[in-house]
């Protein structure tokens, strides 16, 4: 097995991708302001966690959800797959039809990173449209050295809360809104996450293992540092 493998059995299954919760979701839209007819990406959608949520607002709009993961995208159209209102698509993100007047970002933007990824998705909005996502940065002042390590070799850049602002105005991009997820929006990722690391590790080989111990590392790390960093 390789690692991407057993990173994908690991996930395998699970109801979402990333620290996030329904709450979040509502935040951001109502601020965005969508119409019942709006026409939304929803970029590196995972299994479709989210798609309840963006219907509920936009009931006679459409969703474009894209993600590289083709079984994400399988479940996707496992639920969705007759409902008119739905798109599913394997592939990347980068190359989504717009224009849309709302996209939704998830924990994804990194993937493309802020400078480029914001431009990108902004040259798919129609006008007056939104982007909405989530960008992990230090929320408290002189993180622990220990966090700063273990994130300095995860993630390719950190930013504080501040820092996260200033470069979405410098990107030419006006802000509706900015807030810190609460802790239940991890736990809500973070517990299904545990339950299946615990019934994969009794089978697990070499290339799983190492996966689960990143993973269980990740969850302590954020159990000890929860107030020092945040989506």
């Amino acid at each position: 097995m390789t690692a991407k493998e057993a990173f994908f059995q690991l996930h395998e299954g699970l109801p979402c991708e990333g620290p996030g919760s329904r709450q979040d979701l509502e935040w951001a839209v109502i601020r965005a302001h969508i119409q019942a007819d709006a026409r939304i990406l929803d970029a590196g959608c995972g299994p479709g966690a989210d798609i309840d949520g963006l219907l509920t607002h936009a009931s006679e709009g459409h969703i474009t959800a894209v993600d590289r993961h083709l079984p994400f995208i399988e479940a996707v159209e496992a639920r969705w797959g007759r409902d008119k209102r739905v798109t599913a698509i394997a592939g990347d993100m980068r190359d989504a039809k717009g224009p849309f007047d709302f996209i939704w970002c998830a924990g994804a933007l990194y993937l493309l990173g802020l400078e480029k990824g914001m431009p990108l998705l902004g040259s798919k909005l129609a006008q007056g449209g939104t982007i909405a996502f989530s960008d992990l940065v230090y929320i408290g002042p002189n993180p622990d050295p220990e966090l700063r390590a273990y994130l300095k070799a995860e993630v390719s850049e950190m930013r504080t809360h501040s820092e996260l602002q200033a470069a979405i105005k410098a990107l030419g991009f006006r802000s509706l809104g900015q807030r810190v997820m609460p802790k239940s929006s991890w736990e809500t990722y973070y517990v299904p996450l545990e339950q299946r690391i615990a019934m994969l590790r009794a089978s697990a080989d070499a290339a799983l293992c190492d996966v689960l111990d990143a993973a269980e590392t990740e969850i302590a790390m954020w159990r000890r540092h929860s107030d020092q960093f945040g989506y």
